[in-house]
């Protein structure tokens, strides 16, 4: 047992309880209501940080919730330093007629895998970067050292799961303050309880939202059906559009940018266990698999661009019948980006596409938001990878080499992050698929927090060993 082990095996507890307290707080970016919870949430962290021993914390304002930032300086002049990124926001609970326990009530259950805390943020993103605290003291402890042997800074954000609105603008404000050799993002996972594995790409966003427009006003459909266009059916029709029959999105221009998977990717990916009828059964809730032809499931969710319906209504939705023709129809679009991508380039293509699929009689208005989140992705020849795969090894007792190598479908700010500070980015999360993140009954695995921690621990080892 290595001594970063012994250490958080020996505090482990304090971990969890830390986590316990951190879940009691209602930190709900996206409900205004809970402006006060997320600023607690922000002192509570700040105050964990100080705790910790780190020498500068300090809480950021924004526009709107505020962030978290603290640094840790070695000692050695020369090094490196590195940023780990989180935030420490939640998704909304609803429905919460679905939880088992309540949400922001902490609970421990034992699951298949051992203990499991339930709890909105258990996961995402709470216990996932909660282990940084532990982490630095189990390295301190076994290296015998005072400072850390790299420069620790720490961001945490508090409006990711609202789209991160104003974390470009704090980026640009502090960039002196947050420069950095590498950025540690832990917001992500691994592929399974006993599958040590390392994301090395995040997908990209683009949003819009479509609204087609026919007559002046609801009309009754016995008067007047039949002989004016239904914006519901022609929204129906358009969105029965969107993918071919080999399910590939039909905008022209989508692909163009799109990095082609090499066959070393492919092959890695290849690597990675999964059983497509537990993932079906279990964590997808689905009767059965869809997607691009082509691509394998674990492809279409990591590696492959997608464009998705989110919602769509219009007309009468309310009890019994109300015998109309709308006079408009709506959804909700977005676009899952990868390496290449650029998120910018999705509104005019769908504008241009939207005006060639609708029929004679129907207006129609495309709203893309500025902005959208660009893909990410890590080097996978850099010598930060390396410490990275060792750093994972050693607390998961298995070799480097075979550290599997995944791919998160979901997107973040890091891609941000990475362009404003021109930093490298490395994955360190421990977060697991069947975790339920953004759904009811969000939960964690304790121990996979505590190998997180030993990996966190290592890393800093490793990182120093790689000097610049």
């Amino acid at each position: 047992m290595s001594s970063e082990r012994e250490y958080v095996t020996a505090h482990q507890d304090d971990l969890y309880a830390d986590l316990e307290a951190w879940v009691r707080i209602p930190s709900i970016s996206a409900d205004p209501g809970h402006a006060d919870d997320v600023a607690a949430s922000a002192a509570w962290l700040a105050e964990a940080l100080r705790r910790t021993g780190f020498p500068t914390v300090e809480i950021w304002p924004t526009a709107g919730a505020p962030a978290v930032y603290a640094e840790w300086p070695s000692a050695e002049p020369d090094a490196p330093v590195a940023l780990v990124y989180g935030h420490h926001d939640v998704q909304p609970v609803d429905p919460p007629e679905l939880w088992e326990h309540p949400p922001f009530e902490p609970t421990r259950v034992e699951g298949p895998h051992g203990t499991e805390l339930h709890g909105r943020g258990a996961s995402d993103d709470k216990g996932v970067l909660i282990v940084h605290l532990l982490g630095l003291r189990a390295h301190l402890a076994a290296t015998g050292r005072d400072t850390p042997a790299v420069t620790v800074k720490i961001l945490v954000e508090g409006e990711e799961e609202s789209g991160s609105p104003h974390f470009e603008a704090l980026l640009a404000e502090k960039a002196d303050r947050l420069s950095c050799d590498v950025v540690v993002v832990s917001d992500t996972g691994m592929a399974a309880p006993d599958v040590p594995s390392a994301v090395t790409a995040m997908r990209g966003l683009a949003d819009a939202e479509i609204t087609l427009r026919g007559p002046a006003v609801d009309l009754h459909s016995g008067s007047f059906g039949g002989a004016v266009p239904n914006p519901l059916h022609a929204m129906a029709e358009l969105i029965a559009r969107l993918h071919d029959d080999q399910g590939r999105v039909t905008l022209p221009g989508f692909y163009d940018r799109v990095r082609p998977l090499s066959d070393r990717e492919r092959e890695l990916m290849g690597r990675v266990p999964f059983d497509e009828q537990k993932w079906l059964t279990g964590p997808a809730a689905s009767r059965a698999t869809y997607g691009e032809a082509g691509f394998s499931t674990l492809e279409r969710t990591g590696a492959r661009p997608t464009a998705e319906v989110n919602g769509m209504w219009g007309g009468y939705t309310g009890p019994g019948h109300k015998t109309i023709i709308p006079a408009e129809a709506h959804a909700k679009v977005t676009f899952r980006l990868v390496s290449d991508q650029r998120p910018e380039d999705i509104g005019p293509m769908l504008q241009t596409w939207v005006r060639a699929n609708v029929p004679a009689g129907i207006e129609a208005e495309v709203h893309t938001p500025p902005g959208g989140v660009a893909p990410c992705a890590s080097d996978l020849d850099s010598p930060h990878m390396d410490a990275l795969l060792s750093a994972i090894g050693q607390a998961f007792d298995t070799a480097p080499e075979d550290v599997l190598l995944t791919r998160e479908g979901g997107s973040g700010p890091e891609a941000a992050i990475t362009g404003a500070l021109g930093a490298p980015l490395l994955f360190l999360g421990v977060g697991l698929p069947t975790d339920r993140i953004h759904s009811p009954n969000e939960r964690v695995l304790l121990p996979m927090l505590s190998r997180g921690a030993e990996a966190a621990a290592h890393l800093w080892r490793e990182l120093a060993g790689r000097r610049r």
